[in-house]
């Protein structure tokens, strides 16, 4: 109490945490918790239980379900209810060690991408928020230069462009970003070649529709691309991480929702890396660290005021808050420690 007035209770936002839970130790399933909407520190609150290597979740449009890779050799992908943190049913995804997924744009399909078997799988969302047995799968093909790492294709993040017209599967494995139109199964329509050996990972469009970007896991780069009706053109190479860094590999990238600014998370030099936008082109702005050891992903809040940091090798999430006008990120809060975080997401809805 105040002069006798009683202090408004800081308003929150439920966040879920993908993690391993197979994995030196590991988690025991998807991690629940909250973050304090006005300085973004986070709170652990419980777990969802009976979900095993859930790498990467998304959740539906209307935030009643979570989808979650199962990142095994037996690949699966598990629907639950998000008001009861219920595992509802899962599928099967035909290939091995799925790490990401997405919604298609009308909510009615989910897309796995399988890193291992180099793979997509197609699932029909029921009414119910359950996932039908596959009714695609779609087989990569290609290799690199890197004998450990690209000894064929591996699907690493699969994403739809601005418009929905077009799904952008990026493979590691193959120095490739693939192109599909979907409607209801996937049909490709252009391949884009990366340099020899870059191991492209992930790939964030700009909101106008005409540039993307695209993180090279195993170069250390991030390439600034033309985009167009399914088409796209690398352009501009840029270095993520300073030259003295030993080894560093980037994860996951970004775009701010004005499009001024581009963060890349680097695993190694523990940072993230941000970018101004110039029309086409990138400059490197600079590097915060990420407050924990292997930034594997990275996300905004839905209102974009603050960064989430997955920091794997710690154990910790971070937050930082984005500086809208200059892009600059201020660490925010108290770090979380929960066990092999690799993937954080707040909640649409709260």
């Amino acid at each position: 109490m105040t002069g006798g007035t009683a202090e408004a209770a800081p308003a929150t936002r439920r966040v879920f945490f993908g993690a391993y839970t197979t994995w030196n130790g590991g988690a025991k399933g998807i991690g629940v918790g909250t973050y304090d909407t006005a300085n973004g520190r986070l709170k652990t609150t419980g777990v969802i239980p009976g979900v095993v290597n859930p790498s990467f979740v998304v959740e539906s449009r209307d935030g009643r379900f979570l989808y979650a890779v199962n990142e095994n050799t037996k690949g699966e992908v598990t629907a639950i209810n998000a008001a009861t943190l219920k595992v509802i049913n899962k599928q099967a995804t035909g290939g091995a060690d799925p790490c990401h997924l997405t919604l298609d744009p009308s909510g009615k399909h989910l897309i796995t991408a399988d890193y291992s078997s180099g793979s997509l799988s197609v699932f029909p969302i029921n009414a119910d928020g359950s996932l039908g047995a596959r009714t695609q799968k779609v087989q990569h093909q290609g290799s690199g230069p890197d004998p450990e790492r690209q000894e064929g294709p591996h699907a690493h993040h699969i994403v739809f462009d601005p418009a929905g017209r077009y799904a952008a599967a990026v493979d590691l494995g193959a120095d490739s970003v693939f192109f599909y139109s979907f409607n209801g199964r996937l049909q490709l329509v252009s391949t884009a070649k990366l340099a020899p050996g870059a191991g492209p990972r992930h790939i964030a469009f700009h909101p106008n529709g005409k540039t993307a970007y695209v993180a090279n896991e195993l170069d250390s780069t991030i390439v600034a691309c033309a985009y167009a009706d399914g088409k796209l053109t690398p352009g501009q190479v840029l270095k993520t991480a300073p030259p003295a860094t030993e080894r560093n590999y980037p994860a996951e990238v970004l775009v701010s929702a004005d499009g001024r600014y581009v963060y890349l998370s680097n695993r190694g030099h523990d940072s993230v890396a941000h970018f101004a936008v110039d029309g086409a082109q990138l400059t490197l702005v600079g590097t915060t660290p990420a407050g924990g050891k292997y930034p594997r992903h990275i996300t905004f809040d839905p209102t974009g005021s603050f960064l989430f940091a997955a920091n794997q090798n710690s154990s910790l999430v971070t937050s930082f808050a984005v500086d809208r006008a200059t892009g600059e990120l201020t660490p925010s809060g108290t770090p979380l420690k929960t066990e092999i975080p690799v993937c954080v997401l707040p909640a649409r809805l709260g």
